[in-house]
């Protein structure tokens, strides 16, 4: 019986059928008898030796890719993050991944400034009520300073 689950619903029904075939022919063979008995196969063990220390992935290398006072051109990306650790600023975008890119040509700026949540938002209600009465709460901004255009003239008449 478990050399039939041992080979599965089609390998089981093969086996079945040979032994009917054999039981039926008048020949000295008899049919083979299917023990109930589990045969085990023998494998490596796999408690802890020095050869199982895998499970370290490699890093997704997040963090910063610009720094500050660094040209960047339109779409570089300027941080890559799982978390907000880094909010989008001036001439700044954030992907769906929540990556940081520019949005025009221009030099990069990080500044810290005072974040105000919207009142009824959950950063209000889980972390604004536990701070003490007068707390300001700093946040880090990517901002890109655009550059000035040059040769963009204006049309004054028309000939």
């Amino acid at each position: 019986m478990a050399a039939l689950v041992r080979l599965g619903l089609a390998g089981a029904s093969r086996l079945r059928q040979t032994c009917l075939r054999l039981q039926r022919s008048d020949s000295v063979v008899t049919a083979p008898q299917v023990s109930a008995v589990a045969a085990r196969c023998a494998s490596k063990k796999s408690g802890t030796s020095p050869k199982n220390k895998g499970g370290h992935r490699v890093g997704k290398r997040y963090g910063w890719k610009k720094l500050d006072g660094v040209f960047v051109h339109a779409g570089n990306i300027l941080a890559t993050q799982k978390l907000i650790r880094w909010h989008p600023g001036a001439q700044v975008g954030i992907g769906h991944n929540n990556t940081l890119y520019a949005l025009e040509d221009g030099i990069v700026r990080y500044t810290k400034e005072v974040y105000v949540p919207p009142p009824r938002s959950r950063e209000t209600k889980q972390v604004i009520r536990r701070l003490p009465r007068g707390a300001i709460l700093y946040k880090t901004f990517i901002n890109v300073i655009p550059t000035e255009e040059v040769g963009s003239f204006k049309l004054v008449t028309m000939l």
